[in-house]
């Protein structure tokens, strides 16, 4: 087996995907805005938008609620030349960020994260230099 794709199931689709290619620049590997299924060249693999109410019909209706309180349940990581640079990158086109660039010498990484119009949690990394 090996991994081709994060499908992240979103509820404002539209916004979703302006989001992934505007704001972060994703080249397009398929789809448009108007959905209700895109996906995005992120590297070896694709990160992918559908619908979360026909992801829910796709699998028989499980009738849990589309939203509920609860912590991160994924994060997605994005190695990037430069954290400082893509962090003021994206500042500059409105994304809000959680954490600003910091070095976290236990993970080997330098970091930033911010969130999508979903709420999914996504992190800028780079490798700290040894």
């Amino acid at each position: 087996m090996r991994l081709t794709h994060v499908r992240l199931l979103v509820t404002d689709y539209p916004t979703c995907f302006r989001f992934y290619r505007d704001v972060l620049g994703l080249p397009i590997g398929f789809g448009d805005e108007g959905g209700p299924y895109g996906d995005f060249v992120a590297g070896a693999a694709f990160l992918a938008l559908y619908d979360r109410r026909l992801m829910d019909e796709a699998i028989g209706g499980t009738g849990k609620p589309l939203s509920a309180e609860a912590m991160d349940r994924l994060t997605l990581s994005m190695e990037v030349d430069s954290v400082d640079g893509t962090y003021e990158q994206l500042r500059a086109r409105g994304v809000k960020f959680v954490t600003e660039p910091l070095d976290r010498p236990a993970w080997g990484i330098r970091t930033a994260h911010f969130r999508d119009p979903e709420g999914n949690l996504i992190e800028i990394y780079k490798d700290l230099q040894a």
